[in-house]
């Protein structure tokens, strides 16, 4: 355990090295605060854009609270899942490319070690920026329109991030299977987005869809009850996680061994 604490911290320390303890937080902030500031100051933005010509009538309804919060939180499962894949990408692709996992695995550092460190290193750092972007949407949110309760904030929070862990899960297992990082986030991308599109374009078949959970989330706080399929998605996502954690360290291990 005390190797695999080692490996850990020098992921984190890697990633900070690489600012991207920096850079990545920030981005989910900014894109945590751009719709609660961006709606509130539309007729601001619209007036200073030259209005409206003369004659038109231009009325939307005022957003409320929730509709804001689930826009914003929307950011983070189209942008964020990006920006995680591109970062994620290249977190053992690169350093089998490099050869620098060739040289730590020289010393007596297991496969599980390897792969669940880099993982586990990867997970910190897009847990962290998605809760500082979701807080800045709630904060925002809440002293430009009204305050979400906190219960609701935890609890959709939990469910976009489980969603979150799924997406980095394959991308960690592609990126340990494939050796170049660029094609590693593009099929990661690909299979990311395509159980998103197939999970909103089927929904009553793939109730149970990781992908869903993001769906639920916003039901969640809508104020709705949620549904029975949360638990069984919920369920599917971690058995799905395991799956792929166990894939990438019995395919790495095959590579390894055979080059």
């Amino acid at each position: 355990m005390s190797q695999w604490f080692v490996l850990l911290q020098k992921e984190i320390l890697e990633m900070w090295r690489n600012l991207k303890w920096v850079w990545v937080p920030i981005t989910f902030i900014l894109l945590g605060v751009k719709d609660p500031i961006s709606s509130y100051y539309m007729p601001q933005i619209i007036k200073a854009m030259g209005g409206l010509p003369k004659g038109a009538v231009f009325k939307l309804p005022p957003p409320t609270a929730v509709e804001i919060f689930v826009k914003g939180m929307g950011q983070f499962n189209t942008i964020g899942v990006l920006i995680m894949v591109l970062t994620t990408m290249g977190v053992i692709a690169a350093e089998r490319k490099s050869g620098v996992a060739a040289m730590i695995l020289v010393k007596p550092v297991s496969y599980t070690a390897f792969i669940t460190s880099k993982w586990a290193g990867s997970l910190l750092l897009m847990l962290f920026s998605f809760f500082m972007g979701s807080i800045a949407t709630w904060y925002y949110t809440g002293i430009l329109f009204k305050w979400i309760p906190m219960a609701d904030f935890f609890g959709s929070f939990l469910l976009y991030a489980v969603w979150f862990v799924v997406a980095i899960s394959i991308t960690v297992f592609f990126s340990s299977v494939l050796l170049a990082p660029g094609a590693a986030g593009f099929i990661s991308l690909a299979v990311v987005g395509l159980i998103g599109i197939l999970s909103s374009l089927l929904s009553k078949w793939m109730e149970r869809s990781p992908a869903q959970l993001a769906d639920y989330a916003n039901q969640l706080l809508a104020g709705q009850s949620l549904p029975d399929q949360t638990w069984i998605s919920l369920f599917i996502s971690f058995v799905l996680i395991i799956v792929l954690l166990i894939g990438s360290i019995f395919i790495f291990g095959k590579k390894e061994l055979a080059s």
